[in-house]
């Protein structure tokens, strides 16, 4: 054999300086990867929404008061939220499949922590632990996915992973009721064990080595945009409890969250040495955009999940099990817009793609608009397979085209600042949502028993009620009730439109799109240097 021929080499032990060999070229079982990959991708987003509807059961297993059992799901919002941004400079210094390999040893050993809790001290504690590792798997599995497929098959690779991504906060609440109800609420975190421990062999076997880069850590711009990020994520979960504005707390974290953000942005756009971000990555005007659309899927897709729940349990009474059966059809949706759009990309412009979701998912919301407490199950299903429609047809090409106009080193960046932006759009559509429903709720119920007189309810005359004793209050808290149940239906209506109107505003942003150019992205000298 020649001297100079190259080594032969497992996937796994491919040479990380090997840059003169694509890491598409040096992958062996590309399929099993994927597979691979998707698993932890999934088994991350499950937990996101999967613990929530366990927390009463935590409650009362750990000791807890309504107010102090919240902070399970805000300490795993704030460490992810806190974590994230460096997920790129850690895949760098100590290289992308030994920060891949730990992040999921890690989730693995942190939920096995918290499905062992016996505080709710260990609980919060071991919950942030497992927000830090679940913070590096979402990026990672985006930008590994990307760089084992060529440029030719980013959008396959892109409705692979949007799959797991999209359909995985839709599962969770059913998977985490079903866990709950049959075995214990322990498993809605043991569950973790053998899909986590199967995919960190196979991680192991075949995810191949990237080359490290000498990057330095920017310091100050982390630690204020940890700091900004933590104190906007507790004011977006704390704000509902705290009556907003009114409470001090809030306010002290809304001026935190301002001053350090702030004060990140301008080293970040200022600062002459290492920035937490390359400012060449943040001038590509289609991660910019794509960003800006990730906010609005958060708050339209995780806002609308927030709602639907709750609304269709407390005032249709259906049961947990129907309402996540319901619900699921979204995900039917998502899958079929997804194979779709996997196939267009090529042939059609994906900026008319994304145009063509985001009508599709405001006409959604128009249809939820509509809703009335006489119906059935069918518009619920129907409005749910729409949106879904239109949330697949936007995920795929916008990831697709998100990726296409960057230098790929900088994919995990981009990544992170992605999954970050959703994160903090469906925090802040969950809080704005919410806060809207209550106040909502209230006006529609005032406006609603101004309406209520002896002639509007024919067997009754509410002015003479107290006359009939216990007969004639039970008669008007049923009355009241009702009142209760119509008010709230037109708190959610608003809440519909509201969203359906956020949907259309972002519409015109598809013209700041650009066309990805043929065999993708290279990485220049410059680029390689940082």
């Amino acid at each position: 054999m020649a001297s100079n021929a190259l080594p032969r080499r497992s996937a796994a032990s491919a040479l990380p300086d090997d840059d003169s060999i694509p890491l598409h070229e040096r992958v062996r079982y590309r399929g099993l990867l994927t597979v691979t990959v998707m698993g932890a991708s999934i088994m991350q987003i499950l937990d996101t929404t999967i613990a929530n509807v366990a927390i009463p059961h935590m409650q009362s297993a750990l000791g807890a008061t309504s107010e102090t059992v919240t902070w399970v799901l805000t300490s795993y919002i704030l460490a992810s939220a806190i974590a994230m941004p460096i997920t790129g400079w850690l895949a760098d210094r100590i290289g992308r499949r030994e920060l891949f390999l730990g992040a999921v040893a890690g989730f693995i050993v942190a939920s096995m922590a918290c499905g062992a809790a016996q505080t709710l001290e260990q609980m919060v504690a071991f919950r942030f632990m497992q927000g830090i590792f679940a913070a590096f798997i979402g990026p990672l599995s985006q930008s590994v996915m990307l760089d084992i497929n060529p440029p030719e098959r980013h959008a396959r690779a892109m409705s692979i992973w949007g799959m797991g991504i999209m359909i995985g906060p839709i599962l969770g609440p059913v998977l985490g009721g079903w866990l709950t109800e049959s075995v214990n609420w322990r498993w809605v975190f043991y569950v973790n064990l053998p899909v986590g421990l199967l995919t960190l062999a196979m991680m192991w076997a075949l995810l191949p080595a990237t080359r490290r880069a000498d990057r330095k850590f920017d310091l100050f711009g982390f630690s204020m945009l940890a700091l900004g990020l933590a104190a906007l994520q507790l004011m977006l979960d704390r704000g509902a409890h705290e009556d907003w504005f009114n409470s001090v707390e809030i306010w002290i974290e809304c001026g935190v969250a301002i001053a350090c953000l702030w004060m990140f942005l301008v080293h970040l756009f200022t600062a002459r040495g290492d920035t937490l971000f390359n400012r060449k990555m943040l001038a590509d005007r289609n991660l910019v955009t794509a960003m800006g659309f990730m906010v609005v899927i958060g708050v339209v897709m995780f806002a609308s999940m927030a709602l639907l729940p709750p609304m269709l349990q407390t005032l249709f009474g259906w049961p947990v099990i129907d309402t996540g059966i319901v619900l699921a059809v979204r995900g039917v949706g998502i899958l079929m817009s997804m194979w779709v759009a996997g196939q267009l990309l090529g042939r059609i412009d994906a900026r008319w793609l994304v145009g063509t979701g985001l009508v599709i998912a405001a006409y959604s919301l128009w249809q939820m608009s509509h809703w009335s407490l006489a119906m059935g199950m069918q518009p619920v299903v129907i409005s749910g397979l729409v949106q879904g429609l239109g949330m697949g047809l936007i995920f795929i090409p916008l990831n697709t085209m998100a990726f296409a106009t960057i230098a790929p080193q900088h994919r995990t960046d981009g990544s992170s600042l992605l999954n970050l932006l959703r994160s903090l759009g469906a925090s802040v559509g969950i809080s704005v949502v919410t806060t809207l429903l209550g106040a909502n709720t209230q006006t529609s119920h005032e406006d609603l028993a101004a309406h209520v007189t002896n002639s509007s309810v024919g067997l009754l005359d509410p002015s003479t009620s107290d006359r009939f004793g216990i007969m004639g209050e039970a008669a008007m808290a049923m009355v009241n009730a009702e009142i209760n149940r119509q008010a709230a239906m037109v708190a959610y209506i608003d809440d519909f439109w509201l969203m359906m109107w956020v949907t259309l505003a972002s519409v015109p942003l598809v013209v700041l799109l650009r066309s990805p150019k043929p065999g993708g992205p290279k990485a220049s000298a410059a680029d390689m240097g940082h």
